[in-house]
């Protein structure tokens, strides 16, 4: 019986790690002009990967549908906006959409703008693709640990969409219409 309860304990430690590298169920928010935009996602965490999860060989490389990626863990991340916008130069009607990011060079990502909804992170339509946006680039001051979304003020009716993971942050300016 001993042994049951320490298999049981190793058991829920593991569970409690695994749980640890991803937060799931977090949302990037913002309104303009009394619209909101929404972003859920779950957050995966580089826990001691660094340098090894982008790339062909990489973590993310493993993933069916590389280049292309689900833009964090689980499910895929959903995008929700109150108003019709223009990310990137991308006309993007209100509605629900998903998000995935081109990898396909490291140095220059692109935000991909999927019409499908629902989906696991790891189903991915090309066919159902509204657009693609091209993403600022840049390093942040330090590693990030665990991936964030965030999106903030621009100023006027424009929001910073920015994803921040490893040493990535890309960036890409919306406008509310």
């Amino acid at each position: 019986m001993k042994s049951c309860w320490i298999g049981a304990a190793i058991l829920v430690a593991a569970a409690s790690l695994a749980c640890a590298e991803t937060k799931d169920g977090q949302v990037a928010t913002i309104a303009v002009g009394g619209k909101a935009i929404t972003i859920k996602y779950s957050a995966p965490a580089v826990n001691n990967r660094e340098g090894k999860l982008f790339g062909k060989d990489g973590r993310i490389g493993q993933d069916a549908n590389y280049p292309v990626w689900r833009a964090g863990a689980n499910d895929a991340t959903a995008l929700h906006t109150d108003a019709d916008l223009d990310i990137g130069g991308l006309a993007v009607p209100k509605g629900d959409y998903t998000l995935f990011v081109n990898l396909a060079n490291l140095a220059n990502w692109e935000l991909i703008v999927n019409k499908q909804t629902g989906q696991s992170g790891l189903e991915y339509d090309a066919k159902q693709d509204l657009g693609r946006v091209k993403m600022t680039m840049s390093k942040p001051p330090a590693m990030v640990e665990q991936m964030k979304f965030t999106l903030s003020s621009a100023g006027g009716n424009k929001v910073r969409l920015q994803l921040a993971w490893e040493d990535h942050v890309v960036l890409v300016t919306v406008a509310v219409k």
